[in-house]
């Protein structure tokens, strides 16, 4: 385990993770760690190549092969595999598939355990995803489990495909996000379930700004220090 200082936010698809991890690592100048755009990409090179999404042998040679990058765009993150930004088709609901199809291999959680650790590097890491306070950082500080109600995120999905031009019903999003909840809790290799010394927040009703200045306290008690104005 490397020495830089971690913060896991876990929970649910939808719960705000994304935004929040964001504007942490933003606030802190650390590193930032998108989990779950890693098995996006991984589910995406898969249809790319023509690999199916259960073959894991297949699926695990895809993901030590993975040329991956991210990079800070405005108020998210870009994604690039091959030399190629894919930002735009792992968000789709194609992409949640995906990563939510092979995330449950074994073997594609063992291949990529490490990579995600080498990612915890001075100043520090703000981890996002599913198993990050549980199985990659156990270690960490501090712990964060963000959730909210099925209703909430299925509603903040839609608004989110929406802007980018897609329509998708809130009743085949409430069935998609209540199987992949399912999925993600009841898998056999890292489940989603919160850390045993977890900081536990309920999005349903709060802003992201809300949420973000609930976790700064969790941040300013464990003594970690924002960024230093340039």
């Amino acid at each position: 385990m490397s020495g830089a200082p971690v913060i896991c936010i876990d929970g649910p698809s939808g719960a705000g993770k994304g935004t929040l991890s964001l504007r942490v690592a933003e606030y802190l100048g650390w590193h930032l760690l998108d989990s779950g755009a890693l098995y996006r990409v991984i589910g995406h090179a898969c249809s790319i190549q023509g690999v199916d999404w259960q073959d894991e042998a297949a699926v695990v040679k895809t993901t030590r092969g993975l040329d991956v990058r991210f990079d800070p765009a405005g108020d998210g993150v870009a994604v690039w595999l091959d030399g190629q930004e894919v930002s735009r088709e792992i968000r789709s609901e194609q992409g949640s598939l995906g990563a939510s199809a092979v995330a449950t291999l074994p073997g594609v959680r063992i291949a990529l355990l490490d990579r995600q650790r080498s990612l915890a590097k001075p100043p520090g890491l703000v981890a996002d995803g599913r198993d990050m306070g549980t199985v990659v950082f156990p270690e960490a500080p501090l712990k964060i489990f963000l959730t909210a109600s099925v209703d909430a995120r299925a509603r903040r999905r839609q608004a989110q495909l929406m802007d980018r031009g897609e329509s998708v019903s809130l009743p085949r999003l409430l069935e998609a996000i209540n199987e992949r909840d399912q999925r993600d809790s009841g898998r056999s290799v890292s489940p989603l379930v919160a850390a045993e010394d977890a900081v536990h927040i309920d999005s349903s009703t709060l802003s992201a700004g809300a949420v973000f200045h609930r976790v700064l306290h969790c941040v300013a008690e464990k003594g970690f220090k924002p960024r230093e104005p340039m």
